[in-house]
């Protein structure tokens, strides 16, 4: 699956999604939403975040995601990705395990490609979509 494939999906789990519009995964998820596509946050710390509901982990949200777009250091990436992995097994989906731009993990891409998903390292969905758009 390619990265102009992957920007086809529209359901993406924002993992580390800050409530600081300061951040860059605020932005992000701000451009994607603006963009028409479900974001589904996840931080243990907020409930809400750009009016949508926040859940504590991957493998808390109880509907499938098609991308878990992770903005968590690399050495958070393989526990993210196992847990990408049970709802995969739970769901039928995330189809796409993607590192955004600074975040690589040969064990997380590892364990995601083990259970059949696409891996996308060290790109950023935000600036991929305005290349590809």
């Amino acid at each position: 699956m390619n990265i102009r494939e992957i920007l086809k999906l529209r359901t993406i789990a924002i993992v580390g999604l800050s409530r600081s519009p300061e951040k860059d995964s605020f932005g992000v998820a701000e451009y994607l939403k603006a963009h028409d596509y479900r974001i589904v946050p996840v931080n243990p710390a907020a409930t809400e975040i750009l009016g949508e509901k926040c859940y504590p982990s991957v493998k808390g949200i109880p509907f499938p995601v098609d991308v878990v777009d992770v903005f968590r250091p690399s050495a958070d990436a393989p526990a993210i990705a196992q847990e990408a992995v049970e709802i995969k097994q739970r769901t039928g989906r995330p189809l796409v395990f993607w590192m955004q731009l600074g975040i690589e993990s040969a064990e997380a891409r590892k364990i995601a490609e083990a259970a059949g998903m696409a891996v996308v390292e060290n790109k950023c969905i935000k600036i991929e979509h305005e290349l590809l758009t």
